[in-house]
């Protein structure tokens, strides 16, 4: 009889255990199979239907500046220091170009529109169907950081010569200036501004150079007013 009562209480004391780990473990344990994960913005990618109803760019043009991208220069290139645009400055200098219009480099969609994180301040990325390629593309993506302001939403479709936001800061982290890249392909993805590879970005001079569509020394019509 003491053999089963002693038997009884190992088996309540072992399931008491039992109960006290398997609350511990909801109060205490790894509930990310529950949570949901967030999307990684570099798996955000145009569909093949949003990419067919871009519009259609036959002809780019410097974002800042007057025809050819005049009274602007390039304080740092594609490339230099890892960068992975191009910093677009008035010939000012300091912020002389701060609120300057930004124009849209070619007609295309309005993708991202916001403020992704700390040290870009505000961007715009503007989605393009190139004439080149199949019927769904190639596509290439004009991004415009460091804004001071902007005024475009996303989903809205622009024009070559579009004001879409003005020359910023990125919020006082750096001298005004703007920071232009272009991407090859249909991710939507702000990303980063310095990388050890070129990742998808292009040189944008050369890329504007190549895909200007007018003569070398004809002057672009003036841009889009507000």
């Amino acid at each position: 009889m003491k053999s089963v009562t002693r038997l009884m209480r190992i088996l309540l004391l072992l399931a008491f255990a039992a109960l006290v780990v398997g609350m511990l473990c909801l109060r205490f344990g790894n509930t990310s199979a529950a949570k949901p994960r967030p999307l990684d913005p570099a798996f955000i990618r145009l569909t093949p239907l949003e990419v067919s109803t871009l519009p259609m760019a036959t002809r780019f043009d410097m974002p800042m500046g007057s025809e050819h991208g005049a009274f602007t220069y390039n304080a740092r290139s594609f490339r230099i220091q890892r960068h992975l645009g191009d910093d677009l400055n008035g010939i000012g200098g300091g912020n002389s170009d701060l609120g300057d219009p930004v124009y849209a480099a070619a007609a295309g969609r309005v993708v991202y529109a916001g403020s992704p994180g700390p040290g870009w301040g505000k961007m715009i990325i503007i989605a393009h169907r190139l004439p080149d390629g199949d019927e769904l593309g190639p596509v290439a993506q004009t991004m415009y950081a460091h804004l001071d302001s902007i005024r475009v939403q996303a989903g809205q479709n622009v024009q070559r010569g579009h004001p879409i936001g003005t020359v910023g800061t990125a919020e006082g982290a750096y001298l005004a200036h703007l920071h232009f890249e272009v991407r090859l392909g249909a991710y939507v993805n702000p990303g980063q501004g310095y990388a050890d590879k070129p990742l998808n970005r292009v040189a944008p001079e050369q890329f504007i150079r190549a895909h200007r569509g007018a003569q070398a020394d004809l002057l672009n019509p003036p841009p889009e007013k507000d």
